[in-house]
């Protein structure tokens, strides 16, 4: 009951909604940020006429949500990324399939195989750097992973919590591809010497960032552009080792009460409507589409060294990276 009358209080944020309670509705959980998630919900509606209830969470607590709910689902979809938690509920049996007609411009490596969750935008992990401390430190925005072990760095990095958040888990990743399975750890290490708090939130870190109260971040980037749009004095920049990148994705959840509208909404948000909207509103991913295409130059992912990383290995490795960041990182 609690769910239902928090999903049905954020409801409220939408306007036009139709008070017919015989209107078609959807319930959803959306790991994308919430000013992001309001927007594009919101639009949807506006197009289609269906209801959205909806409750923002990490990606880490929407997969616990669906476990825990799995005999009695609260939710008929879930909107937001990064893939490889839809990855690890699709190994779950948590999520049902469909492949919208709309996927047909969506390169195959933006797709789940087996038709599990669709990915609608991508977002490649950066690094965000406050420009005071930077003029203060007489340093450049770093370029390489290893630059953040810098002792001018010491209690300066805020950072995601493996635990609750799948930029956290991205960062995990980008380091496994980075320095390899040992070569990961002893630079975590290393780095955890520098680290002022690990966050819940993947996104929070940026604004820390922003405002002065630390010195750098690893975040998503459109959590980093979200920052410098707002006037905030930063630099985002990329480590010359890689990084690997994130997928926002839809997907149905099984067991879903509402099929129909779920489906209707894996349609829209793989459609160039969907895909031209979010550029224009400046919701920062780079569509998967590829018949639409960014004109930002900073969403050209030909700008930065990507490394490739096949999602199921990350639906496989996630639960087993955290525990290995868990028991020799943060508890050392």
């Amino acid at each position: 009951m609690l769910l239902k009358r928090l999903l049905l209080t954020q409801a409220l944020l939408f306007s036009g909604l139709s008070s017919n309670l015989t209107a078609a509705e959807l319930n959803l959980y959306a790991s994308m940020p919430e000013k992001y998630a309001t927007q594009v919900l919101a639009q949807f509606s506006k197009d289609t006429g269906i209801k959205v209830n909806y409750l923002r969470l990490s990606a880490g607590e929407v997969l616990t949500r669906l476990k825990a709910e799995r005999k009695n689902p609260q939710v008929d979809a879930v909107l937001g990324g990064p893939a490889d938690f839809l990855e690890a509920a699709k190994q779950d049996n948590l999520l049902s399939v469909y492949r919208p007609k709309n996927a047909d411009k969506i390169p195959s490596q933006f797709l789940d195989p087996d038709g599990y969750w669709t990915g609608v935008g991508i977002m490649p992990l950066a690094f965000i750097t406050n420009n005071k401390f930077l003029e203060k430190q007489k340093l450049k925005a770093p370029s390489s992973w290893l630059d953040l072990l810098k002792p001018e760095y010491k209690n300066g990095i805020i950072l995601a919590d493996a635990r609750t958040s799948g930029t956290a888990t991205e960062r995990l990743f980008s380091l496994e591809m980075a320095f390899g399975d040992k070569g990961s750890i002893d630079y975590q290490k290393q780095l955890h010497k520098n680290v002022q708090m690990y966050t819940k939130s993947g996104a929070w870190p940026a604004m820390r960032v922003g405002e002065g109260l630390a010195a750098a971040a690893i975040v998503y980037l459109p959590d980093a552009l979200d920052i410098k749009q707002l006037g905030y004095p930063v630099s985002i920049s990329y480590p010359k080792e890689g990084v690997t990148v994130g997928i926002e994705t839809v997907a149905v959840v099984k067991g879903a009460k509402n099929k129909k509208e779920a489906e209707a909404f894996m349609e829209w948000a793989s459609s160039p409507k969907f895909a031209h909207f979010i550029l224009k509103n400046k919701i920062q991913y780079a569509p998967t589409r590829t018949d639409v295409a960014a004109d930002d130059p900073v969403l050209n992912l030909s700008n930065i060294k990507v490394l490739d990383i096949p999602l199921a290995w990350k639906g496989q490795h996630r639960g087993e990276l955290t525990e290995k960041w868990i028991n020799n990182v943060l508890q050392k």
